[in-house]
């Protein structure tokens, strides 16, 4: 899809991060956004802009592990814009890292609602609609995470896993489809996802500012320009570069490369810690 002049884009997690930085990147597009975030606020705040920027949009606060709810809002897109071009969900939340036999079972659960389910009740509703244009993108948002098993990281790790399972799942099944799926796996992001995560804890901030350095905007970039040159997978930074590289090369040695490197800076962001 090389231009999104008119084009209708869904976009979930609008509020901020990359969802944010997306609906404002694709509305100099000229594209029509349908934008959604549970925070009220946040999406207010994006609505508004865009609305000053005079784009032609929609938005709808819910959660995205409400299934009624997102697939009243494809409903509620398709019938006030009459199409469906393009659909991006990632919408996602953020847990810190646990031993496997300590994290609390209702944390792990609320994870895959939002970050897996939330994407595949946003594919599912969507789909049907997309498949109606000539040319579509299903845009669905993994991490480096959904690359590379990392240890006390499971909840975070199986539901981005989850997604690029869903993902590679899909593109097999429309390659000969007008539908183009994509496969997004950010590194580094400086988002909010640490700030709203469930368990958010001061400490996480170290964390935040250590490994989350590159832009919101820079990653809607690499995303568009991936929807673009219809990639599968897009992968944003130069850590998500190596990591894939690493654990394709090397599947066991890789990832056990990358949990040492990750249990070495835990620890400094800990020793670094004060209470």
């Amino acid at each position: 899809m090389k231009n999104f002049q008119s084009k209708v884009v869904v976009v979930t997690g609008a509020g901020s991060g990359i969802g944010q930085a997306l609906a404002f990147a694709l509305g100099k597009e000229g594209a029509r956004l349908a934008i959604n975030d549970r925070d009220t606020q946040a999406l207010a705040e994006t609505a508004t802009r865009l609305q000053q920027n005079g784009v032609s949009m929609l938005s709808s606060a819910f959660d995205v592990s409400d299934k009624d709810a997102v697939f009243a809002f494809a409903d509620q897109v398709f019938g006030h814009f009459g199409q469906v071009d393009v659909v991006v969900n990632n919408a996602g939340l953020g847990l810190g890292n646990y031993p496997f036999a300590e994290f609390d079972l209702e944390h792990f659960e609320r994870i895959m609602q939002v970050n897996f389910y939330g994407v595949l009740y946003g594919s599912r509703a969507f789909v049907p609609h997309l498949l109606k244009q000539p040319e579509a993108a299903l845009v669905n948002v993994s991490s480096v995470y959904g690359l590379a098993g990392i240890a006390e990281g499971t909840a975070y790790c199986a539901s981005k896993f989850a997604v690029n399972g869903l993902n590679q799942c899909l593109i097999q099944e429309f390659r000969d489809s007008s539908l183009r799926v994509h496969s997004v796996h950010p590194g580094g992001i400086n988002t909010n996802i640490t700030r709203n995560a469930i368990d958010y804890q001061p400490k996480f901030d170290l964390f935040h500012k250590r490994f989350l350095k590159l832009s919101p905007e820079y990653a809607a970039d690499v995303i568009i320009r991936g929807i673009r040159n219809k990639k599968a997978r897009i992968l944003i930074g130069a850590d998500a570069h190596r990591l894939d590289f690493v654990v394709r090369l090397a599947p066991v040695f890789g990832t056990r490369l990358v949990n040492k490197i990750l249990d070495k800076t835990r620890r400094e962001v800990a020793a670094g810690w004060k209470e």
